[in-house]
């Protein structure tokens, strides 16, 4: 403590010094400046012109020097920016427009029905009948399996069934005259039936050696060849990535391209505009580019929105179908979507960059009858590419776009005047050199 209290003592102590010796400065010049005014009260008319004459070039100097002074300080500090005066702005006036909600995602484009050929039963390939990449029409013959030996069987139980429905026949009338008991017709009847079941079971597991297609759609590459073993009950795995079956375990896939539908992804906080504009029959419309090419834009439509969310990413599964008549698309693509949800009936849009954010929320400037601005409170309603919907002002506002930076309430502005495109001239209309004129 005796450290600190010596401290302030001295810092006390040099105060008081630097006072007095402040002091005793500002009276050694009023002694100094008191001659000069005293004599300066003294001076006639005479001495005055006199001494303007001996110092004229003196003063005509300082004069100009004052007034170039005067110059400058006008032009770095017009008298509008010192008194206050108008700011420059620009401004747009708020009109009610028909506003459509957009949402843009990215996703994948899938196939609308995929199929990967498998055989039935166990058993040799006889014949193939398509190509890699050939475009299949629905019931399209694709394989022919060695079916010797089940159109042997079919035939052996084809005859059994004939030969037991004549046998039947036969009893039936026999049982008119009678000559059999009705239990003896009962059991014709019944071997009938049973060679008929036995001789369709028997043409259907010969069917299994004609492969046909179930879709229509394109081949893909094809996995067997003639003579190639074939089994059944084969386990074919599907890529969730892009919710196409690989062609493990397949004869061929075939794989429907038109149409073609695109899956994505949509926010969990723009399901309720999905969910409002479901209100009426028309399915929402999306268009679709591939990849970061915006020069073809495929327009589709929504077919299912998911039942539930996703909690590990916060969005909901929209699957969507386009047209693929040039089959330009594949599955497994990368997508751009852009999904027009809805439309803001009569709505107020403004340029987003009037909108300015302050910690008590979102504001813009508003420009009156008399050119003076005042703030209104507004609500962010929607923003897409550079236009907010807002809520708060009325049609007709006018509303300050760019020039805010420094605007007070009950300030007055000017709207910016358009520069004026300067006329150019072209670069063969100068005068042509003089060896070229003869």
């Amino acid at each position: 403590m005796s450290i600190i209290e010596s401290a302030l003592d001295k810092a006390v102590a040099q105060l008081g010094s630097v006072k007095n010796r402040l002091q005793a400065r500002l009276c050694q010049l009023w002694q100094k400046a008191s001659p000069i005014w005293s004599h300066a009260k003294k001076m006639d008319y005479p001495t005055s012109k006199a001494l303007l004459l001996k110092f004229k070039w003196r003063i005509v100097l300082l004069a100009v020097l004052l007034y170039c002074a005067s110059l400058a300080y006008d032009y770095y500090f017009p008298a509008s920016k010192k008194m206050g005066g108008a700011q420059t702005i620009t401004s747009v006036v708020v009109e009610k427009k028909d506003i459509p909600i957009m949402i843009e995602a990215t996703g994948t484009f899938i196939s609308n029905s995929i199929v990967d050929i498998r055989p039935m039963v166990t058993n040799t390939v006889a014949k193939i009948h398509i190509k890699d990449g050939e475009e299949i029409k629905a019931g399209q013959l694709l394989f022919t399996l060695d079916n010797r030996n089940d159109t042997a069987n079919y035939e052996r139980l084809k005859a059994l069934a004939d030969d037991a429905q004549k046998q039947y026949l036969r009893a039936k009338g026999l049982v008119d005259k009678n000559f059999i008991s009705q239990a003896g017709l009962d059991t014709s009847l019944a071997n009938a039936k049973a060679a008929q079941s036995a001789a369709r079971s028997a043409e259907v597991q010969l069917s299994f050696d004609s492969i046909r297609s179930p879709i229509n759609g394109r081949a893909g590459i094809i996995n067997v060849f003639p003579g190639s073993l074939v089994q059944a009950s084969n386990v074919v795995t599907t890529a969730t990535s892009s919710t196409a079956t690989s062609s493990v375990g397949s004869m061929v896939t075939i794989t429907q391209l038109n149409p073609i539908n695109v899956q994505f992804v949509i926010p969990e906080k723009d399901i309720p505009l999905l969910l409002g504009s479901k209100q009426d029959d028309a399915p929402l419309t999306v268009k679709v580019t591939v990849g970061s090419n915006e020069k073809n834009v495929y327009e589709g439509k929504v077919l299912v929105i998911d039942n539930q969310v996703d909690p590990l990413i916060a969005a909901v599964r929209v699957r969507a179908q386009i047209s693929n008549e040039k089959m330009s698309i594949l599955p497994g693509q990368f997508a751009r979507v852009t999904l027009n949800a809805s439309t803001l009936k009569d709505a107020l849009e403004v340029p987003s960059e009037a909108v300015v954010i302050n910690p008590r929320g979102s504001i813009v400037y508003v420009v009156d009858k008399d050119s003076k601005v005042s703030i209104k409170p507004i609500k962010v309603v929607y923003e897409y590419q550079g236009k907010t919907v807002i809520t708060g002002v009325e049609p007709g506002d006018r509303i300050v776009v760019e020039g805010k930076q420094n605007l007070r309430p009950g300030g007055k502005v000017r709207e910016a005047k358009t520069p004026s495109a300067a006329p150019i001239t072209p670069p063969n209309s100068a005068t042509p050199p003089a060896a070229d004129k003869k």
